[in-house]
């Protein structure tokens, strides 16, 4: 994120991975020629054929084209032949371009009323880019470059790690509360790559033919990954799933999030620091730290230290004060760059990319909803009449699955739009009732997205993590799937018997 902050050069090097990863395609243009003829060719198809090909009773020519943009959306993230966020930009185009009142006349003429289907509006498909959701997002990324600009980041990992002692099993618990704590509030990335920093010389000084050092660098990914789980800004699936649950009448407010998600996240820490240890135990008894305390001094710091812990209480006690958690997150934007703490080339370190994915997947969302297509899917298949366990398992299994392979929030935001239109209607809805209804659903989704790390390409934090050299994919695989497969258990078991959802 920035030059001076710790970990810098890690997240530069998972850059120029993904540069090569990217440049292979290049390298090999038939390759990239072949998936975007495969996904050009079939969203085509699905656009050409009539109505009547896909045995809908009802669909229309607005939602067939609806099904052939989703088609196009997940089979350019699954093949990734372009970066994951010009997907979802292309999606914005083609909704716009073919499906709104703003669509090309050669596409919305020439059919009667009933045939062509309810059109979105346009301002519908471009507000998803100011949604409040991704204003909550921005909030977030100006307190982690504001803390990681000023060394808030590595002052706060230095005192809240001194309680844990030398002992080494003691050490690594250490590192996953900690990596968790800052994940749930800084980019998973950022946290992962600041971690393995203060982590670097500790790993040198561990015997080389022990195992432990392999827990340790697995330690981070792990911890960032579950850690994103326990706030709105954790992670972007999160964001995604209470855009969804808010017109619902079931929007949770910051504190209520983690009053949920918090202890599942804590319990899953836990689970993670024991099938650790079992798996990579250590052969040295004890580690000592050495974190360099990098924090600068003067009115800035200090303004950052009040702005940060201000805006945390102000979405812990949203709900008590009156205050919505998307408006509190002004509140570091205001006073961040009024007095100068943020940059205009501070701005430019914003995951911009990651807010326009997750505006592609809103747009997707709305052109489900706005035109029917939801509701004509829902009226086709017989949600209501399967079993809710089989639902609220089966989803989350999907989402797990994908999120192993695909960006996370690529995931929710193919999974969630779909989800939430199903979960909304009567029959599904009474059917979820006795496992918490769709809240249990979709958080669901978002619990599968964040467990989905068994190989390095997962997530940003597990390829920072590989990038050291000390994990093989094996160790990974092994680590990632024991870990996610217990987590999705623990968790629905949780949702479900232990803290279920008022449906």
């Amino acid at each position: 994120m920035f030059v001076n902050f710790t970990g810098y050069h890690l997240v530069e090097e998972y850059h120029k991975w993904k540069k090569q990863k990217r440049d292979q395609g290049v390298n090999n243009p038939l390759a990239k020629i072949i998936k975007l003829a495969v996904v050009i060719a079939v969203t085509v198809t699905i656009w050409l054929l009539p109505t009547s090909a896909f045995g809908i009773e009802g669909l229309t020519v607005v939602e067939q084209r609806i099904i052939g943009v989703f088609a196009f959306a997940t089979l350019m993230w699954v093949l990734e032949a372009i970066p994951a966020w010009s997907t979802s930009l292309i999606v914005v185009a083609l909704l716009l371009f073919s499906v709104s009142d703003s669509a090309l006349k050669p596409l919305v003429t020439g059919y009667a009323p009933e045939e062509l289907g309810t059109v979105l509006k346009y301002q519908d498909i471009l507000h998803c880019f100011a949604d409040p959701i991704i204003m909550l997002f921005i909030g977030g990324f100006m307190l982690a470059i504001a803390a990681t600009k000023y060394g808030l980041d590595a002052k706060i990992a230095k005192v809240l790690l001194k309680p844990f002692g030398t002992q080494s099993r003691f050490v690594l618990l250490g590192f996953i509360v900690v990596t968790g704590l800052f994940s749930a509030f800084i980019s998973n990335t950022a946290t992962a790559a600041m971690m393995l920093a203060f982590l670097a010389p500790v790993l040198k000084a561990l015997p080389a033919d022990g195992k432990g050092k392999i827990g340790l660098a697995l330690a981070i990914p792990v911890s960032a990954n579950i850690g994103g789980m326990a706030t709105p800004i954790g992670t972007p699936p999160n964001g995604i799933v209470l855009k969804y649950l808010e017109p619902m009448g079931l929007g949770m407010g910051f504190g209520e999030w983690i009053a949920f998600m918090g202890p599942i996240t804590i319990v899953l820490l836990l689970i993670s620091w024991v099938i650790l240890l079992k798996l990579f135990p250590f052969k040295q008894k004890t580690i000592v730290l050495d974190i360099p305390d990098n924090s600068q001094k003067g009115w800035r710091t200090t303004l950052v230290y009040i702005t940060f812990f201000a805006t945390i209480v102000m979405w812990l006690f949203d709900k008590n004060l009156g205050l919505k958690t998307n408006a509190v997150a002004m509140l570091p934007v205001a006073v961040f760059c009024a007095t100068g703490i943020i940059t205009k080339r501070d701005l430019e370190q914003i995951s911009w990319s990651v807010l326009w994915m997750v505006a592609g997947g809103f747009a997707l969302g709305v052109g489900l909803q706005e035109t029917g297509l939801a509701q004509t899917l829902i009226d086709a298949i017989p949600f209501g009449s399967w079993p809710a366990v089989v639902m609220v398992v089966g989803s989350g299994l999907i989402c797990y699955a994908m999120a192993n392979f695909i960006s996370h929030t690529a995931t929710a935001s193919l999974l969630v739009p779909i989800l939430a239109a199903v979960g909304a209607s009567a029959a599904v809805s009474a059917n979820l009732a006795p496992l918490g209804g769709v809240s249990t659903l979709l958080v669901g989704v978002a619990i599968g997205s964040s467990l989905g790390m068994v190989l390095p390409i997962s997530t940003p934090p597990n390829a920072i993590a590989f990038s050291t050299g000390l994990i093989k994919t094996k160790d990974m695989l092994k680590a990632g799937a024991v870990i996610g497969v217990i987590g999705l258990v623990f968790a629905f078991f949780w949702l479900t018997k232990i803290f279920p959802f008022a449906a």
